[in-house]
């Protein structure tokens, strides 16, 4: 089965025209990112599990616990 594309319809004729005129795809903005928010964002990610338990209280966070083993052993 062929997979299927993530892009919508605008992107892909973009990227066929890109393709037939030999536009190189540097020259698009799409793939840059800004090193500065992917720090800020790494650095929220690092900590946001632990101060998200921190703040719970340990009956919300055994019940987070029981649902995710819940939904664990479902599958299996």
């Amino acid at each position: 089965m062929p997979k299927r594309s993530s892009k919508d319809v605008n992107q892909l004729a973009a990227d066929i025209l890109r393709a037939a005129t030999g536009e190189p795809e540097a020259l698009t903005s799409r793939g840059t990112k800004n090193p500065a928010a992917v720090a800020l964002g790494r650095l929220g990610g690092l900590k946001g599990g632990k101060a998200r338990a921190a703040s719970l209280p340990k009956s919300k966070r055994a019940e987070i616990a029981r649902k995710a083993a819940a939904a664990r052993w479902k599958g299996k």
